[in-house]
């Protein structure tokens, strides 16, 4: 350095350059540090909740559907009430969502009849899915179902409504996580069936309200309620596609859980007969030398 003129001697431009890149990175790696950790999604606790809900009559709520007229939410007792949430802010996972369901609800039309049940899609993420933002959500779906209502709910009653669901979830930097979950609810608004995934088969959804139709209730739970739970628990959203996809690892896990399992029955089993045929030659052993005595 120059002291006698009194200049600094400045570092070449490149240098500079890579100085301050380097003074960003710096900068965002502590930030990104001291910002709180972004909750995730408790899948398992997410379904205990779901499925707690089952057999729970819901509370009457204020909600106003996508013209802006304010409905109550017991208006639509006195027949089956398919309920399903969404936000509007969601450009994959709940469109494609929705327009499965609208699949579904086609094929149980074709089988119960039109206007046999009703629809509710409800925005969840307030202030954002107003009545206006539903109707254009409806709209981009292709949705004209007359007994398909898009509904916003009070925001001082949003969180006691999905409660009484028991749809949870958690805020990300993408938008929302949550299950998706459609809610099959009787015609005195008790939650009848949980329903699961972006492509659920036609008959979990069609059969609930073909047994509600019927007036032939079942209980829940059963094979088909295993078959969704461990459906559920081997499926993980992967934010780079957007979409959720089979984790493999816990396939595999459950697989190598259910094998060591199988294994540990056998051998006990097995042990157990070899014992009983041990203690049965003994016991013969025992009669043959008494008779010789005698």
């Amino acid at each position: 350095m120059n002291t006698r003129g009194g200049s600094v001697r400045r570092l070449p431009p490149d240098s500079e350059r890579m100085t301050r890149l380097t003074a960003w990175a710096c900068a965002l790696a502590a930030l990104l540090a001291a910002s709180p950790a972004i909750a995730a999604l408790d899948e398992k606790r997410a379904l205990r909740e779901s499925q707690a809900a089952i057999g729970r009559v819901v509370g009457d709520y204020r909600l106003t559907d996508a013209e802006g007229k304010a409905v109550q939410l017991q208006a639509y007792r006195g027949k089956p009430l398919v309920v399903s949430f969404v936000y509007t802010g969601c450009f994959q996972i709940c469109p494609t969502t929705t327009k499965h369901l609208e699949q579904m609800v086609r094929q149980a039309e074709r089988a119960l009849g039109p206007g046999t049940f009703h629809v509710a899609t409800i925005g969840f993420n307030l202030p954002f899915d107003t009545p206006e933002a539903m109707r254009d959500y409806a709209r981009k779906q292709g949705v004209r179902n007359p007994n398909w209502s898009f509904l916003s709910p009070a925001a001082g009653e949003l969180e006691r409504l999905l409660a009484d669901f028991g749809f949870l979830r958690e805020a990300t930097p993408a938008g929302f996580d949550h299950l998706l979950q459609v809610s099959i609810v009787d015609a005195d608004g008790r939650i009848y069936r949980q329903v699961y995934g972006d492509g659920f088969d036609a008959p979990a959804f069609v059969g609930p309200l073909l047994e509600l139709a019927q007036n032939t209730p079942r209980p829940a739970g059963g094979l088909a309620g295993l078959i969704d739970e461990v459906r559920l628990l081997c499926t993980v959203y992967d934010p780079a596609s957007g979409k959720y996809r089979v984790n493999y690892a816990i396939v595999i896990e459950i697989l190598v859980g259910a094998s060591v399992l199988g294994v540990g029955i056998t051998s006990v089993a097995i042990e157990w007969r070899r014992r009983r045929r041990t203690a049965d030659a003994r016991v013969d052993a025992r009669q043959g030398r008494s008779g010789v005595i005698s």
